[in-house]
């Protein structure tokens, strides 16, 4: 029987092979895409170097359309930005260290803020496909927590009021809910979607929560966005497929990038 590899030393491992592999010794602001978000990233600003998620220790390739298995290194302005082109989701059944290792390396690379998006349910009909909704709280519904041993990490304002209010300076109309994590990868049903309105829930995924409590137990300040791509079974007849949520973040790519472009240089 082997030994599992200490997560945040393989973090720091991967930190100091994307330091060598990019030229880049430091960053300081990290971006993960979800779902429909990579046409935005292009507004983000020059790359300076792009590398396979292979290429670094404890990373594994996409699994999942709409994500490119890539890591870009982008100046914008003064800032180093880190963006993750891809993530690996807890329904890959790697286990809850692959899922958040990513931002355990964003940690080890320099990186005090990170940009967590993806492609949701909305259960507002109200959020039409396309509409981006700043998440102010979450619900995780996965029964895991990414955090080893007994460290207590207090998750009270774990989605930064402070960038959300520079967000809502950016975009006045940006509206705000609480996330809630499903397993996944099946959607939810529409009594789940019930469920989760009945317990303070406004959006419907299957990625994020455990990123950000990660993120928190680093020390980094969380900004999460979501990009409602449909609205959640129940809400609409419609049926629900993931070439949709593509189409709409392709159709909101414009808005998606530069929202970013006008939000990442105040973080």
């Amino acid at each position: 029987m082997t030994d599992t590899p200490d997560p945040y030393a393989l973090a720091e491992e991967a930190a100091a092979t994307l330091a060598e592999l990019t030229g880049v010794p430091s960053h300081d602001v990290a971006l993960v895409l979800g779902s429909g978000w990579l046409p935005a990233v292009d507004a983000l600003g020059t790359a300076t170097a792009e590398i396979d998620t292979t290429d670094l220790p404890g990373f594994s390739a996409a699994a999942v359309a709409g994500h490119s298995g890539k890591i870009r290194s982008i100046t914008a302005g003064d800032k180093q930005l880190l963006v993750f082109l891809s993530r690996t989701h807890y329904y890959e059944g790697k286990g809850v260290e692959a899922v958040v290792h990513g931002v355990r390396t964003a940690a080890a690379a320099g990186c005090r803020s990170i940009v967590l998006t993806n492609g949701c349910g909305g259960l507002k009909e109200s959020w039409t496909p396309g509409t981006p909704v700043l998440i102010s709280d979450h619900i995780n519904l996965t029964g895991r927590s990414p955090i080893v041993g007994a460290r207590f990490v207090d998750l009270t304002d774990l989605y930064s009021p402070r960038l959300r209010t520079l967000c809502r300076e950016v975009d006045p109309s940006l509206d705000e809910g609480v996330y809630v994590q499903f397993p996944g990868p099946h959607y939810e049903t529409p009594a789940e979607v019930r469920m989760a309105g009945i317990i303070g829930g406004h959006l419907v995924g299957m990625s994020t929560t455990l990123e950000a409590i990660a993120a928190r137990e680093a020390g980094m300040e969380v900004l999460g966005i979501s990009l409602v791509t449909n609205l959640a079974a129940g809400i609409s007849d419609a049926p629900l497929d993931h070439t949709e949520v593509l189409e709409a973040g392709r159709a909101a790519a414009s808005r998606m990038g530069d929202l970013l472009s006008r939000v990442v240089p105040g973080i």
